[in-house]
């Protein structure tokens, strides 16, 4: 069993420890070897920086004044990347857990362990009775191999990455209508569009340098409508804000597209030529008059009008989402009515004509593209495609018969662990004790397994309950390619050699393959050869990067895919030609109709709780949660209830409450603010153990995309008798681990 029994223990040994300065402070008289041009780790806009080394440590960063989507700019996460390099809390070398205690172990020890487990747990239970579960933060490269470690090396079906709660609703919906994941125009687009439609994304505080493209648009006389549960940043700046019940978009396209047709602003030529389905559309969007989606939304119908008009007069305009519509059991539905928009009016394919989704992960499109997303091989190939799954093996040198079939998503796979398929797992990349739905149902999981395998450069939530943690490299420590959330593939830069005893993942999975047996489909030994292998791989597949090389990215600043031939300099804008990825080159309509959460407040439960992020911490927290500058700002989660609904309940400004759901409860500091609906609530997501927003919600899956619906649950909030207010806010008593060492 992994289980934690001295978790005291791990935490006191492992942090997370606050961080705050480089090794030897902030001195400006250090000499600076060298400047590494590379790019943040951190979110899909992938900003550029220079990590500054000196005596081989990473001492400090500089803007990078080059790249164009930042042009120097970093938000507060960026600008305190480089502390993770040198962390005291990094993880230097392997652990092996002996009696609930991680124990120091070499890498020939950790990885005979590795293996001999594996082989006897598949020997008893077979191929499939170990899982691969990845991430989307790691290189393209270490994706592409993670994907083919799973299927070739370990020979299991059971491989899926942490994508899977990212932006694979708008995979799904992009494959659907337009027959390949990435209709995205380039960023430099969107000051070009009269109108920018943003459903479910708060570009000021969680993308803020995207930021920049956006106020262009309005220096350019533009308009924004903003759709969101919450007068966040972004809807505050904007003209229209459409402050709809979560879980009800399909309802508000529906509504914006009906005011469109009855108005006549749709183009019919467009529709005619390029598209299919489009009567199907019609019946549907005939049932819902802005009357009607106003009920369903509470939006008062007035303000859908006058959106729809504001969109649909325009000559040019862009529709951008991101999660807060794709994180439902709905959420492909939600994605294709508001691309059903963007046919319907055919501004897509030219300059301010778009579409695009924005995602958190910093390899959040590039992190699908090759191999380690379920259904999916390299180049955006199927899983299930006979065709598909022919080349690929022809390509490998590998028997058609060896190739597992399709896999599951991670959700389901941790389903698989509590019911005892899945007996074994190695996770590299993510934290499923902060990230996934109904954190109590996810320990079930992970205490449930035979053997656990975590490789991460930091204890996570997760690898505590870890058998071996085998330590891996930041991004500083090695290179690769990203692609962007406009599928701009970037290089990151080597700064130093990897630190202590760590080595990359590719290594790692490529060691134990070697040592299973299978060393023959692992014959590289840098990134470069397995970028090389992956663009020969992707040759001819939706996802392209056959004629992308290293160099051609250090000249262009990024190339967006597909670049097939060397020629070529990539696709900033898809589908100019109107040509679209359906064998018959036209778009497909998709009639929706409303069908709402899974969980909808009632009596027991009267609140709408929606999660999401805030700037000053990523992701699951495990790495921005050791930074003393960005705990300082936001130390723990907190609960938005607006004014009206706390004064009924007795509760102030600042007061710890409990929120409990159907799976789980937590208590969070309430934070009284008058830009949420009345019934709503929100908690970011950042954090783990009793402050998890994700004990409370629904793991409920969109039966397409299987992404699990964190945005919408029934909730309800109790007033407790303590009166201790929390540090929200404050900056917390006592030293932080840096400040220690430093004898303050």
């Amino acid at each position: 069993m992994s289980k934690v029994e001295n978790l005291g223990e791990i935490v006191d040994k492992y942090g997370p420890h606050l961080y705050d300065a480089p090794i030897d402070g902030w001195l400006a008289d250090r000499k600076i070897d060298r400047a590494v041009p590379t790019h943040c780790p951190y979110c899909g806009v992938q900003c550029g920086m220079n990590l500054l080394v000196s005596n081989e440590e990473v001492i400090g960063f500089e803007p990078r004044y080059d790249f164009p989507v930042n042009e120097g700019k970093l938000c507060p996460k960026g600008v305190t990347a480089y502390l993770q390099i040198h962390h005291p809390d990094r993880l230097l070398y392997p652990l092996v857990k002996k009696n609930g205690v991680f124990e120091r172990a070499t890498w020939d020890d950790a990885l005979d362990l590795v293996v001999s487990r594996i082989k006897e747990i598949q020997a008893k239970h077979g191929k499939n009775a170990v899982g691969v579960y990845s991430g989307s933060s790691l290189t393209t490269e270490k994706t592409y191999v993670m994907g083919k470690f799973a299927r070739l090396g370990l020979g299991t079906r059971y491989v899926d990455y942490n994508g899977r709660l990212c932006m694979v609703s708008a995979a799904a919906g992009n494959n659907k209508a337009f027959g390949v994941d990435r209709v995205a125009n380039s960023w430099d687009d969107i000051p070009l569009a009269e109108v920018l439609m943003i459903a479910g994304s708060n570009c000021a505080e969680t993308f803020p340098i995207l930021n920049k493209y956006l106020w262009q648009q309005r220096d350019n006389g533009g308009s924004w409508i903003v759709i969101d549960p919450r007068a966040t940043a972004t809807a505050r700046q904007g003209d229209i804000h459409l402050q709809l019940k979560p879980g009800t978009d399909v309802a508000v396209a529906n509504g914006l597209l009906n005011v469109i047709i009855r108005e006549g602003l749709i183009d019919e030529e467009f529709i005619s030529k390029h598209t299919n389905d489009w009567d199907a559309v019609k019946a549907v969007i005939d049932q819902y008059p802005p009357s009607r989606a106003g009920e369903l939304s509470g939006i008062d119908p007035a303000k859908i009008e006058k959106a729809a008009l504001l969109y649909g007069q325009a000559r040019t305009g862009m529709i951008l989402h991101a999660r807060g519509i794709e994180h439902h059991s709905n959420g492909v539905d939600n994605v294709l009515s508001y691309i059903n928009i963007v046919l319907a009016t055919g501004k897509i394919g030219e300059p301010g004509r778009g579409y695009g989704t924005i995602t958190g992960q910093g390899n959040g499109q590039g992190g699908r593209e090759h191999g380690q997303k379920a259904d999916q091989l390299p180049g955006q190939r199927s899983m299930t495609n006979p065709e598909d799954r022919k080349h690929m093996c022809e390509f490998w040198g590998l028997p058609e018969d060896e190739l597992p079939e399709a896999g599951v998503s991670v959700v389901e796979m941790y389903e698989k662990m509590r019911e005892g398929e899945i007996k074994a797992l190695l996770s590299t990349c993510n934290n499923g004790m902060v990230s996934l739905p109904d954190v109590n149902a996810i320990q079930r999981s992970l205490e449930g397994l035979e053997f656990y395998v975590n490789i991460d450069f930091f204890m996570s939530e997760s690898s505590r309950f870890a058998d071996v943690v085998l330590p891996t490299t930041t991004w500083a420590e090695d290179e690769g390619v990203t692609a962007s959330a406009e599928a701009r593939v970037v290089k990151i830069n080597k700064a130093i050699d990897p630190i202590g005893e760590t080595r990359p993942d590719w290594w790692i999975a490529k060691e134990i393959a070697r040592r299973m047996g299978r060393e023959k489909y692992f014959q590289f030994d840098s990134p470069r050869e397995i970028f090389n292998e992956l663009r020969e791989a992707s040759k001819g597949g939706k996802a392209d990067y056959y004629g992308i090389t290293y160099e051609k990215i250090d000249a262009q600043n990024g190339v967006m895919w597909p670049c097939p031939t060397e020629e070529s300099k990539g696709t900033p804008r898809m589908c100019e030609d109107k040509k679209f990825y359906h064998p018959d080159g036209r778009a497909k309509f998709f009639a929706i109709e409303y069908k709402g959460p899974a969980e909808v407040p009632d009596d027991e439960y009267p609140l709408s709780l929606t999660t999401g992020r805030v700037v000053y911490q990523y992701l699951s927290g495990n790495q921005t949660r050791r930074i003393g500058f960005l705990v300082q700002q936001c130390p723990e989660p907190y609960v938005e209830i607006h004014p009206e609904t706390a004064a009924k309940m007795g509760i102030v400004d600042g007061e710890n409450v409990k929120v409990i759901s159907r799976r789980g409860e937590g208590i969070f500091p309430a934070l009284v603010v008058k830009t949420i609906r009345k019934d709503t609530i929100f908690i970011p997501y950042h954090w783990g153990d009793a402050k998890a927003a994700n004990l409370l919600t629904n793991a409920k899956l969109d039966p397409v995309s299987k992404i699990p619906e964190f945005k919408a649950c029934a909730a309800k909030i109790e007033k407790i008798a303590s009166r201790e207010l929390p540090i929200l806010g404050q900056a917390r008593k006592g030293s932080s681990l840096s400040e220690a060492q430093r004898g303050k």
